[in-house]
């Protein structure tokens, strides 16, 4: 009961807390800078978020986004010789890396309180005068090459890119973080000058520092360090991203590999943050409420033993992100596990499936580990860059709020509109003997239920 107890007071505090702690400056070259104090450590973290990522490319630059982060942290006109860069964020005591995700590129490093400036100058040197020199490419090449080799190993990265594929139809590369072996292979400094010039522009980008600072004394480094970084065309002006194509039918995918259990997972396309933001925050609550040991779902599916686990989940997009339904089972089982599931599907909309209680216990929990999200400051800096990257500042500032006015019939309306009765993608992981005995076929998980 605690929960139902802490949750109005820890929703209505949130956005306030928020404002106090979250300062804004946006710069004359378009650059946002965002600054969060606390002063809990003498420790800082400077980041810089670029809206690029694998939603930017077409087939002939898949896996190039992450190329390029590897590319960032190799030489610059200030850095120029061999390992300088990494040399110097060892001067400055620093904990330095970068992501490649779908929708956002990041890169930061953690230093001592008193190194922000330096830190802040060290960022602006990779971001405004990369040199793309060819051997370090060569090498870096090599580096991701393994990174590929690694990923396709596994069962489960060869079963979700087949489901990808299906998922997205003839916008793969766009969902395709680690991208194409042969482009990756055959790739130039020329590409990598392309990026930059198009991605890698003060207006497209945010400056976040977190930690031990003052903020009006960041916003002067920023715009020392920072302001003469020239302003460039929005890249998506001109060259807007294409809109994925909803599904239009059932496809089913089986991947063999050496495993005992069987898993499952079904995908369907979900909604767009920009284009669909309240359908974002019912995903969350809707994932929360089936994902609790009490739910409907749970019961039917997992304490009944059919089940070995499930999980639900929406990975919220500006490009379309997806639901997915994952589990566990035996290949015993694996044919009425699925009908179930089939059938547990259909009554998500149904009037009786939740009920406010439910809704209430996952609210609160979803307000108090955004709190504790604060509390350390490096991750805070990336929670706050993948939002700004993928929805917006605003969206992440009215989250908690927003969430906490979902209601069963918004639930249900969300269910509505993306799952029940909708297209949708079935992958099956088992063993190559199971799938033999068993008779598994594509085209039976295409269809509505299995006998």
């Amino acid at each position: 009961m605690l929960s139902f107890i802490l949750a109005p007071s820890i929703v209505a505090a949130q956005r306030a807390e928020l404002e106090k702690i979250i300062h804004r400056k946006v710069l004359p070259n378009g650059l946002e800078v965002i600054v969060v104090e606390n002063h809990g450590v003498p420790l800082a973290t400077v980041e810089v978020d670029v809206k690029n990522g694998s939603f930017t490319q077409s087939p002939e630059y898949a896996g190039l986004a992450h190329m390029y982060e590897h590319m960032f942290f190799r030489a610059n006109s200030i850095f120029s010789e061999p390992e300088a860069f990494v040399g110097r964020a060892g001067d400055l005591g620093a904990v330095f890396n970068g992501t490649t995700a779908e929708e956002r590129v990041n890169y930061y490093l953690t230093v001592p309180a008193d190194s922000v400036d330096a830190g802040i100058r060290f960022l602006s040197a990779a971001l405004i005068a990369p040199l793309f020199k060819q051997d370090e490419l060569e090498h870096e090449r090599q580096v991701v090459i393994g990174e590929y080799d690694r990923n396709e190993s596994s069962p489960f990265f060869r079963l979700t890119k087949d489901m990808d594929n299906l998922l997205y139809p003839g916008n793969f590369s766009r969902k395709n973080v680690i991208g194409d072996r042969q482009v990756i292979l055959t790739t130039t400094p020329a590409k990598m000058r392309t990026i930059q010039h198009k991605y890698y522009v003060p207006n497209n980008s945010v400056l976040i520092i977190s930690g031990d600072v003052n903020p009006q004394t960041v916003f002067t480094m920023a715009e020392r360090e920072l302001g003469g970084w020239k302003r460039s065309a929005d890249p998506f002006v001109d060259d807007p991203i294409p809109v994925i194509p909803a599904l239009t039918k059932n496809e089913g995918v089986v991947e063999e590999a050496d495993v005992g259990a069987v898993t499952v997972f079904v995908q369907w396309q979900g909604p767009s943050v920009g284009a669909d933001p309240k359908s974002t925050y019912a995903a969350d609550v809707f994932s929360d409420v089936l994902n609790d040991p009490g739910s409907q779902l749970q019961r039917r599916l997992v304490d009944s033993g059919l089940w070995q686990s499930m999980g639900v989940n929406y990975y919220t997009l500006n490009h379309v992100g997806p639901i997915t339904i994952s589990g566990q089972t035996t290949p015993q089982n694996l044919r009425k596990a699925i009908s179930a599931l089939q059938t547990e599907i259909k009554k998500f909309n149904d009037p009786s499936y939740f009920d406010s209680g439910e809704l209430e216990a996952v609210k609160a929990h979803r307000a108090v580990t955004s709190a504790f999200d604060r509390e350390r400051a490096s991750g805070f800096a990336h929670t706050l860059g993948f939002w700004w990257s993928v929805a917006s500042l605003e969206y992440y500032m009215g989250y908690v709020d927003n969430m906490a006015q979902e209601t069963t019939l918004d639930l249900r309306a969300y269910a509505s509109k993306y799952i029940v009765g909708k297209p949708h993608i079935t992958g099956v992981l088992l063993g190559h003997a199971d799938r033999q005995q068993l008779g598994l076929t594509t085209g039976e998980l295409s269809k509505e239920g299995t006998k």
